[in-house]
């Protein structure tokens, strides 16, 4: 049986995580963001008694759309180490990144990861332990806000518009976890598969609070987890811009739920 009580016989050559990397014009951390990655679970797969020990296990760089050296870099690190596949995309956005990597994926446990490693790669650990030891739980969501969560870095505006959008999705939709969309997020395969189609063919950032969102009007059991989160890079944000996005997402997610309910 599969050590991650996925309720079917686990084949020899099963990959048992594949960690997606969304990216676009990452030149500057892309290369970094993949060397600690591979480090670390290397480290963990040799680690006698670790969760990842004999495993296999796979990183899918996602490259949607960059216009700067990011290929060639994505290229070079899948020779460099067997574990990497470089995987490019013209349509931007993190969304249809995301959807491109779990449907190439025959992973037992897929997920995202921000290549800048915002959230320590230690949780990678303890969320393969959360999967194996509680067979009931089929998704882990990072979380900024919750009450044991360490946040280094964070620029003021943007802990206003992540607040911001959180308030409005408790409000609109009664979301229970502690965070919407903290760029580390793993599931089950068949539970991922199940809610990319139910998803919208939404390509952005607002694709993955969707899927959070659909996770918990399917009952999904998911493990709100709280991390050590820094940003580390510097960033603007156009205020204005982004609680309009929001706004506009928000709506419409929320009339095609309504929708849905009425059939």
């Amino acid at each position: 049986m599969s050590i991650y009580n996925t309720g079917v016989t686990e084949k020899m050559d099963q990959t048992t995580l594949n960690i997606i990397f969304p990216v676009l014009n990452e030149h500057l951390r892309l290369e970094r963001g993949i060397t600690r990655s591979v480090g670390y679970l290397r480290a963990l797969e040799a680690k006698e008694g670790s969760i990842l020990h004999g495993k296999k296990y796979k990183l899918t760089i996602v490259d949607n759309g960059s216009d700067d050296d990011t290929p060639e870099i994505g290229h070079r690190l899948e020779e460099t180490y067997d574990e990497v596949e470089y995987v490019r995309i013209e349509e931007r956005g993190v969304g249809i990144a995301f959807k491109t990597g779990v449907e190439r994926s025959r992973a037992l446990i897929v997920g995202y990861m921000d290549i800048d490693l915002s959230t320590k790669l230690k949780y990678l650990d303890k969320t393969l332990r959360i999967f194996d030891r509680r067979p009931d739980i089929a998704y882990v969501n990072a979380s900024r806000f919750h009450r044991k969560s360490k946040t280094t870095g964070r620029k003021w505006y943007r802990k206003i518009t992540s607040a911001g959008l959180l308030v409005l999705l408790k409000l609109v939709f009664r979301m229970k976890a502690t965070d919407a969309i903290c760029g580390f997020t793993f599931m089950r395969k068949e539970v991922a598969d199940k809610l990319i189609r139910e998803c919208s063919d939404d390509k952005g950032w607002f694709y993955m609070i969707e899927l959070l969102l659909r996770a918990e009007r399917d009952k999904v059991k998911i493990v709100d987890l709280p991390v050590e989160w820094t940003e580390d890079y510097d960033t603007t944000v156009n205020i204005q811009k982004t609680v309009k996005n929001y706004l506009i997402n928000i709506v419409k997610l929320k009339m095609t739920f309504i929708k849905e309910d009425i059939k």
